[in-house]
């Protein structure tokens, strides 16, 4: 019972947060290695649980993409999905002990984007005419990244948007959300066909990330945003602080 509840309420929080301000990884992978399932597993069945939240945020921010048709949508889906398959492929190559001696730095890296992700937005904006509007140079790598390790991809898209010198933080986060579902998709797909999900669990947390996907959109209008980073920041330099403790039991 314990550890259905820990599931839902994960996903709950975890699909709230990446409607909001990303982060959600920090809830919901740990979860599940705390339920009791392998690391590269957890990390494919999180992505596979995160895919109904994202769809229900982008469901949330349709109008704001409304606006948003003479962007080149299939361009940048088609890529974000491209690189969500390279990702994706490379973590169903990696073993548990592999993936399990990086996570603590992944989940490092993408603590310190959610922090900084202000500043990195705001200088990112500052280089929106030194890059190509949309381009591919820039988006496929984070796609790479999104598809191998969902951590802080949210965040990482967003300071792209910035980069490519969108300044509507709520079409921001429908385009956000929408490659997000591109990119799960894919990643879905490929690990089905590799035997890395997790079903049950993966069931359980879906469930809770599409009620936190859609609640996220009306929060993300509402809440104070400096309370809710700070609370994302300390669950997530804890986390990396159990995973890195776990990784110097282990060697």
């Amino acid at each position: 019972m314990f550890d259905i509840a820990l599931l839902f309420l994960a996903g709950l929080v975890g699909g709230m947060l990446n409607a909001v301000a990303g982060g959600g990884t920090f809830i919901t992978f740990p979860a599940l290695v705390l339920v009791g399932v392998p690391p590269v597993m957890a990390n494919a069945t999180a992505t596979v649980a995160s895919f109904p939240g994202y769809l229900a945020a982008t469901y949330g921010f349709r109008r704001d993409l409304a606006v948003m048709q003479g962007v080149r949508m299939v361009h940048l889906t088609f890529w974000t999905m491209a690189g969500g398959m390279v990702g994706a492929g490379l973590l169903l190559v990696s073993s548990n002990q592999a993936f399990s001696a990086l996570v603590p730095f992944l989940l490092l890296i993408a603590t310190v984007v959610f922090i900084w992700a202000e500043p990195i937005r705001a200088l990112a904006a500052r280089y929106a005419r030194v890059v190509t509007p949309f381009g591919l140079g820039t988006l496929l790598p984070v796609a790479i990244y999104g598809g191998y390790f969902n951590g802080g991809l949210g965040i990482i898209l967003l300071a792209l948007f910035a980069m490519w010198g969108m300044r509507d933080i709520h079409q921001m986060n429908g385009l956000k959300s929408w490659l997000s579902v591109a990119l799960s998709l894919i990643a879905c797909l490929i690990f089905a066909v590799g035997g890395s999900i997790a079903w049950g669990p993966g069931a359980l947390m879906a469930t809770g990330t599409v009620l936190g996907g859609l609640a996220g959109p009306s929060i993300a209008r509402r809440i104070p945003m400096p309370a809710l980073r700070a609370l994302i920041a300390c669950i997530g330099f804890g986390t990396t602080a159990i995973f890195f403790w776990r990784l110097i039991q282990g060697a």
